[in-house]
């Protein structure tokens, strides 16, 4: 193998390598992305069951 040949497969491993990591980066960001709709999503939904608990316990205080 001629070290043209060697750096050839060099720089073809080190793409690989590259691309590779690229796709493992934009599997993490968007699970990260889907985690952060999920949280907010979430803190939502208590934020408007504990409004809802608010206003029954002062239409219960209200009606005592």
């Amino acid at each position: 193998m001629d070290s043209n040949s060697a750096s050839y497969n060099a720089g073809q491993a080190k793409g690989q390598a590259e691309e590779k990591a690229s796709g493992l980066m934009d599997q993490a960001k968007n699970a990260a992305q889907s985690a952060k709709e999920s949280l907010q999503e979430t803190g939502q939904q208590l934020q408007a069951k504990a409004q809802e608990s608010s206003e029954a316990a002062k239409d219960s205080a209200n009606k005592s």
